[in-house]
């Protein structure tokens, strides 16, 4: 969309006259500005429609996180009440900007992570499913899997994989969904960790979301002090840790391979340059489902 119409959106839908947009990089499932307006500064994520039910899952997350004292760019209600506004491009949210520099899932960053996903976590605990997307939605009928020779075995390997040990991981909640070290934002003026990035949300196995934060910064071999932080929290054991954890950070690289196949077989270059992108994620993935 060009800032004429987002403008337009702007106005119609949140009130908000004169702004001044500006696009925001990054992002492979959706797309971002930075709004001004009034000597204020908002966030404004678009996905597409097939997504919205994640998004707004994720935009209730996100308020409840923010009540708990984790700043999580929470969605401004648009003239209507409602927490994203329906434009033909997809599903629209004028979001709260968060301060803060990016962590990097350097060591010293660890703690903050683990702390700051499990006390999210705990925020979210009185949530029940709704209508978030559930897990799992890998298909292992599906036709994108067949993009290399080796995805749909080994994805099917990390599922079963996981499947027989679903049973000792009964920690459910409401997740984030990708809690990779630059959705944490440091203020170091407050000394306060924000979660942003919740379009996709969705409610799952509490350890999907510690998985996805260990594979972000390198494995359970260097993520030690993120995992222990987290389990302060005493949300999951580390009984279920022991027994889940490592099939789950598989199935999370199937999810990856999942994710990366599919946007291959549709040729999709959001977030991204050009095709190199897609193979660059779908071949890391393959080192650890068949290394």
């Amino acid at each position: 969309m060009d800032a004429a119409r987002l403008e337009s959106i702007l106005l119609s839908c949140w009130g908000v006259a004169g702004a001044d947009v500006e696009v925001l990089t990054g992002g492979m499932n959706s797309t971002a500005w930075q709004v001004r307006a009034r000597s204020r500064r908002w966030a404004l994520k678009l996905v597409p429609a097939a997504q919205r039910a994640g998004f707004v899952a994720g935009l209730i997350a996100a308020q409840i996180v923010d009540a708990a004292g984790i700043p999580s760019g929470r969605a401004v209600a648009t003239l209507d009440g409602e927490l994203c506004a329906n434009v033909p491009e997809g599903s629209l949210a004028l979001l709260e900007w968060v301060d803060g520099v990016a962590l990097a899932g350097e060591e010293d960053d660890q703690p903050v992570i683990g702390s700051t996903l499990g006390a999210a976590h705990t925020a979210l605990a009185a949530v029940g499913p709704s209508d978030a997307p559930r897990f799992h939605w890998i298909d292992l009928d599906a036709a994108h899997l067949d993009v290399e020779e080796w995805v749909r075995p080994a994805v099917g390997a990390a599922v079963d994989g996981w499947d027989d040990v679903s049973h000792s991981a009964a920690s459910w909640g409401l997740l984030h969904g990708d809690p990779a070290p630059e959705a944490f934002l440091w203020d170091p003026g407050s000394a306060t960790c924000g979660l942003i990035d919740w379009s996709s949300a969705f409610y799952g196995p509490l350890l999907y979301d510690l998985a996805s934060a260990v594979l972000y910064v390198g494995g359970p071999v260097s993520a030690a002090a993120l995992v222990d932080a987290y389990l302060q929290h005493g949300l999951i054991g580390d009984a279920e840790v022991d027994v889940g954890l490592l099939p789950m950070l598989r199935f999370r690289w199937a999810v990856q391979a999942d994710y990366f196949a599919r946007r291959l077989t549709a040729n999709n270059l959001t977030g991204i340059a050009d095709r190199r992108g897609n193979v660059k994620g779908l071949h890391d993935a393959r080192r650890h489902l068949t290394g």
